[in-house]
């Protein structure tokens, strides 16, 4: 197994444990510094390894509070919400104004207390240690911690990639470690009972479209002015498209010195460049650094190379060396932090199943938007109608996708949202897994992220969104460069989903909530922009460059091995990917997955030498 990640912590509750498990902990700092931080008790209650810059933490009483992450409260904040802190309950609603993308840890008189972001960004683990229950900031602390096997059928429902459905996405790749699902919280008590609470319940949708653009517009300003600071030099995305350009104007607002990144890609009729161009020009001060396709590492390029693997497979094996490269050219010019607006397309529009409750809510709009879907998406109209009648629930959907693993997604799913679907070099046995843990979750009544199907679909494809930033951030501290991504911030999420569903998305229009909110900062040619390009010729390119390492791929993979993949029809993909019919998204998210059993394969060892008692001083 690789080695223990550079940043992680361990949340331990407020008792007595076996005498050897800290010192556990610190063989799996090896030689990096582990820090301590003491429960009033002076038990450790948090353990690891981390920046000054990544968790603070305040002492008042016999309260213990921290935050890890980005997050927009100052220490001296910090240690005035403890202050109003006397029980557990009240630690939700003293740092409800918080804004940000943090871990949120408390100790309140032998109460522990923690949780991740409701986007999923920032995840919480659990496992049984040294005769209690301990968290964890990643899943590769807990495993090493209790030297865990992998899970197969875990491993089995990652080939799902995007579709892989709510809540097996969340769980961990090794047996006996288990995810806190967001939105909910672990609070481990000084008896030793394990209890979760539900911390993060979605607004009421009920905004008009001007007034959810004002409230999404704050958010934004917030998130991103708790990232920078005026007179700071930050990199930032600028592709042409409405959610990174906004994201630069609004650091631009916020003071920012900016150092922006556009992608010219190779293909002629590509027209991010130009729109990109457009808004440069409307940025003050702005450093615009555009480089070519042909320019840059080609995609797929280190395949083979030893990396930290990270929690978890991730699909970003596709750009991994071109956006080290990028990182390294902002870091050239100054920048402290990059600025991504990835998560944008998963947050700021709701999935089209919004029809479904619409229609109930008001049927003349409701039909006009399904007619409106419709033509968009050349929908037969027997299979629209079908959708929009339906009434099964969420157990009985699931039922129905483990009997139909092997069938193509073809378009938006107007019912729960998109359908978990395994390739076709899938293995018999990876359906099977696939398809016990569908119908495990279906018979165990798993519920829905919300009652109504529009807006589940809306919520999981935001902490989709959330669940793919998590391997960006990882990648950026690999990079040297800390990689944001201010859509997945929880209060941005909420204020995205309070507005009207049909008014934040449609049939006729591009992203209405995210260019009301936009106006008058983002230039209109941008706001007005309909189209979104692709780098299909830098993909098929990328693929030619790295033939060989597919081809060794294809006679030594680990998802054969471990017969999660048929052999020869993996080798016809790998060797032949230009002959795909569609699924390309498929074909990353494998060689996500064969990328990171092979990167578990070799240790990765933090830097430093020397352990740290980081008790908070704060008082």
């Amino acid at each position: 197994m690789a080695a223990t990640p550079a940043y992680w912590f361990v949340v331990l509750p407020d008792r007595d444990l076996a005498p050897g498990l800290l010192g556990r902990l610190r063989d799996l700092a090896g030689r990096a510094v582990l820090r301590t931080v003491p429960h009033a008790s002076g038990r450790p209650w948090l353990a690891g390894c981390w920046p000054d810059e990544e968790l603070a933490a305040c002492a008042v009483g016999d309260v213990r509070l921290a935050v890890a992450g980005t997050c927009s409260l100052q220490p001296a904040e910090l240690a005035a919400r403890a202050r109003q802190i006397s029980q557990s309950a009240d630690i939700e609603p003293v740092l409800r104004d918080a804004h940000g993308c943090f871990h949120l840890l408390a100790s309140v008189a032998g109460h522990t207390y923690v949780r991740g972001s409701f986007s999923g960004q920032r995840r919480v683990y659990r496992a049984e240690a040294g005769g209690g229950t301990v968290c964890a900031s990643h899943a590769r602390v807990l495993a090493r911690l209790t030297a865990a096997e992998l899970d197969t059928a875990q491993l089995a429902l990652r080939l799902t990639g995007d579709t892989i459905a709510h809540p097996l996405g969340w769980d961990a790749l090794w047996r006996g470690v288990h995810a806190v699902l967001p939105g909910t919280a672990m609070e481990l008590t000084p008896g030793g009972e394990v209890r979760t609470r539900r911390w993060w319940q979605p607004p009421a949708a009920d905004l008009p479209l001007d007034e959810a653009a004002a409230g999404l517009r704050e958010a934004l300003e917030r998130a991103v002015a708790s990232r920078v600071r005026p007179g700071e030099v930050v990199g930032a995305d600028l592709s042409g498209g409405m959610d990174s350009t906004s994201l630069c104007f609004l650091a631009a607002q916020a003071g920012a010195r900016l150092v922006a990144v556009t992608l010219d890609a190779g293909a002629p009729t590509n027209e991010d460049r130009l729109f990109a161009t457009r808004a440069a020009g409307h940025l003050p001060g702005v450093e615009h650094l555009v480089f070519a396709s042909a320019d840059l590492p080609a995609q797929f390029s280190g395949l083979d190379e030893c990396v930290d693997p990270g929690d978890e497979p991730s699909a970003i094996v596709r750009t991994r060396v071109e956006q080290r490269y990028l990182a390294g050219q902002m870091r050239a010019h100054g920048a402290g932090l990059r600025l991504s607006g990835f998560g944008g397309d998963q947050v700021i529009q709701s999935p089209p199943s919004y029809v479904h409750g619409l229609l109930r809510r008001s049927p003349v709009a409701g039909l006009r938007h399904a007619a409106g879907w419709r033509a968009r998406h050349r929908r037969p109209l027997g299979a629209l109608t079908k959708a929009l009648l339906d009434r099964g629930s969420y157990a009985a959907w699931l039922t129905e996708a483990a009997g139909m693993l092997r069938t193509p997604v073809s378009g938006d799913d107007l019912r729960w949202g998109l359908r978990p679907s395994l390739p076709s070099w899938a293995s018999e046995r990876a359906v099977q897994l696939c398809r016990e843990r569908l119908l495990g979750a279906a018979r165990d009544a798993a519920e829905p992220l919300h009652p109504e199907r529009g807006r589940h679909a809306w919520l999981a494809s935001a902490q989709r969104g959330g669940r793919l930033a998590g391997p960006l951030a990882h990648r950026g501290q690999l990079d040297k460069l800390p990689y944001h991504s201010p859509f997945c911030d929880d209060a941005v999420i909420a204020a995205a989903l309070a507005a009207r569903p049909h008014e934040a998305a449609g049939p006729w229009s591009y992203k209405p909530l995210l260019a009301a909110a936009m106006h008058g900062l983002v230039p209109e040619a941008v706001l007005r922009r309909t189209t979104k390009d692709h780098f299909g010729y830098e993909w098929h390119n990328g693929l030619r460059h790295n033939r060989r390492t597919l081809a060794a791929w294809a006679e030594d993979s680990r998802l054969v091995a471990a017969g999660l993949a048929d052999e020869d029809a993996l080798r016809r993909a790998l060797l032949s990917p230009q002959l795909l019919l569609g699924g390309t998204a498929e074909f990353e998210t494998t060689l996500g997955v064969e990328a990171w059993l092979r990167g578990l394969e070799h240790p990765h060892t933090p830097d430093g030498t020397r352990e740290m008692n980081s008790a908070p001083t704060t008082r």
